[in-house]
């Protein structure tokens, strides 16, 4: 059975005191009330071993939200996989598309990174998803199956157990906009197609894939209730305690 997941991407908010309260709050509120879904969140880089310290890893796990290309060396500013993986962290998101945006992440720089992580041992919760002018012209289905088999195609297939994917539509992202249950469903489906076509029906069938577009309390169970979403990548609404326990909650 996939594993339900509801992952917080915190990105680059919160200070010091707000990121520990808010990760101690979560991780009594998932140990009195154990929901079916596994909690991550994913702070700056600059909390994540006194967050790992602060929640207990059998109610809340920590992500940090990227992960280097190289194994180490000159790279100012990145952190390794093996730097990571030695302060006991399990997961990384990888491929945001604001690091695609922003940073200038082509999909064979998320290749090098989904390397990395697999090699040191990390989960990715690697993201895939299309702009507005892609879906409006109907490309959305074309831009994930190139952006997932860009990235995945070089991968060891046996590797592919520890994979997750978020599918984020670039055009819900801290719009306030959503893609329908239905549309979002069509295209988690789709999604799972494609990893059965290239890579077989066990590693379809067993990766959780996650939805990534404002999700917030009022859409989750809409959304969560979906045969092919396995929870979600949840950004703004994950930084608002009462509302990230409300989507945590949906997600069964």
């Amino acid at each position: 059975m996939r594993d339900k997941i509801v992952a917080g991407n915190w990105k680059m908010n919160l200070n010091f005191e707000d990121a520990i309260q808010l990760g101690t709050n979560l991780n009594a509120w998932v140990a009195d009330n154990q929901p079916d879904a596994q909690v991550i969140i994913s702070p700056s880089s600059i909390y994540l071993q006194v967050l790992l310290e602060a929640v207990d890893e059998q109610y809340v796990k920590v992500a940090s939200q990227d992960i280097s290309a190289h194994d180490k060396g000159a790279y100012t500013g990145d952190i390794s996989g093996e730097q990571l993986d030695s302060i006991g962290l399990d997961f990384a998101i990888i491929g945001h598309s604001e690091r695609r945006e922003y940073q200038g992440e082509t999909d064979a720089i998320i290749a090098e990174k989904l390397k990395q992580a697999f090699k040191n041992q990390i989960n990715p919760i690697f993201c895939i998803g299309e702009k507005l002018e892609e879906r409006e012209a109907e490309q959305h289905f074309e831009v994930v199956k190139s952006q997932l088999l860009n990235a995945l195609k070089s991968q060891n297939i046996e590797d592919l157990s520890r994979l997750i994917i978020a599918y984020e539509p670039v055009w819900a992202i801290g719009t306030g906009k959503t893609a329908s249950p239905e549309q979002a469903q069509e295209i988690h489906a789709y999604i799972r197609k494609v990893l059965n076509d290239e890579f077989g029906v066990e590693v379809a069938n067993e990766t959780s894939i996650l939805y990534g577009g404002s999700v917030n309390a009022q859409n989750a169970n809409d959304i969560f209730s979906q045969p092919d979403i396995d929870g979600g990548l949840v950004g703004g609404a994950s930084l608002k305690y009462e509302d990230f326990i409300q989507i945590i909650a949906a997600c069964k």
